[in-house]
């Protein structure tokens, strides 16, 4: 890629990109939530659009999430493009009902008549230090509903391309954005509009002994355990999922069948948590390939911890090696 067509950006700035060009190119996609417009975002994810767009594609709204997707989703159904903003995953809640009841349900409910062209971003995970209700996982809950597809970038490249493939999508799409790694590293992005498929995940890292499956901001902490290891004679696959639904399957079918061995990395509990589906798909299509029992290597089964105990909560290099090694050596 050349310095001509490509600018270097941080995961934030490229979701900003993502947002400029879909409203660039289609004057049916708005943005709307709180602070979105004059203050640019609470991670300024959307500033310079209010400038650039106008008020009536910039909406900042109260501070009433199940308001905020009701209006969306009112507004998709008629044919817009809305991109509602949670200013933190956390704050979702009050929304739920509207997501599941109404926006996963309305193709269905209306026999296609209507559809829900909607892409709820919300900054999600931990790490920053933040209050209660800022630092959440809960990317299963809506992984679990059907008429629901879920992205979790770890890129910029893959925020901006998968920003604008959710956004152009004709079913409502929760983009879950780790907050994290927002500004943690830059990579030179395009500078033109482009899509990445959702559905297919990306492999981080090619290896033959192990599998490693994971998502968002746990991505860069496995690929670096996974450098580690490989010094100490462990060749481990790291797989980026990507995004959550529709699952990459086959990516981690094949993955697991060259290896015969994985491990599930993700910062959301352990109970419930996307792990125990992604084992459950690899006993059912690819059992006669296992060698070991797959580790799950997770955060714990408790309320996101405050300040002192957030980093032990998340899973980092070195307890990741150690589940990845758990794997191999059993």
């Amino acid at each position: 890629m050349s310095a001509e067509n490509a600018q270097s950006l941080t995961l934030v700035q490229a979701v900003r990109d993502g947002l400029y060009g879909e409203m660039e190119r289609d004057e049916d996609v708005l943005v709307m939530g709180e602070d979105v417009g004059k203050n640019g975002g609470v991670f300024r994810a959307t500033q310079g659009l209010y400038e650039e767009f106008g008020e009536d594609r910039v909406i900042d709204t109260p501070l009433a999430e199940s308001g905020i997707i009701g209006t969306a989703i009112g507004m998709a159904a008629y044919g817009m493009r809305p991109v509602p903003e949670m200013q933190f995953s956390g704050f979702m809640y009050p929304a739920f009902d509207q997501i599941v009841s109404h926006a996963a349900r309305l193709r269905t409910r209306s026999r296609g008549r209507y559809t829900c062209p909607m892409t709820v971003r919300a900054p999600y995970g931990g790490g920053i230090r933040a209050p209660e209700h800022h630092s959440e996982s809960k990317e299963a809950f809506y992984v679990h509903e059907p008429g629901l597809k879920v992205v979790v970038p770890s890129t910029p490249g893959d925020a901006k391309g998968l920003l604008a493939a959710s956004i152009r999508d004709p079913d409502p799409v929760v983009f879950l954005e780790p907050k994290l790694i927002y500004r943690a590293f830059r990579e030179d992005v395009p500078e033109e509009t482009y899509t990445t498929e959702l559905g297919e995940a990306k492999v981080r890292r090619e290896g033959e002994d192990v599998s490693v499956f994971t998502w968002g901001a746990m991505t860069r902490p496995t690929v670096e355990a996974a450098e580690d290891l490989a010094e100490e004679g462990i060749d481990a696959e790291v797989v980026d999922l990507r995004t959550l639904k529709p699952m990459d399957t086959d990516a981690i079918l094949d993955s697991f069948r060259k290896t015969g061995r994985a491990a599930v990395v993700h910062e959301a509990p352990k109970t419930g948590g996307l792990a125990g589906e992604i084992i459950a798909t690899i006993q059912e299509e690819a059992l006669l390939y296992q060698e070991a029992p797959i580790t799950r290597i997770t955060g714990f089964d408790v309320p996101f911890p405050l300040y002192a105990l957030e980093d032990y909560y998340l899973p980092e290099p070195a307890r990741i090696k150690d589940g990845i090694t758990e794997a191999v050596e059993f």
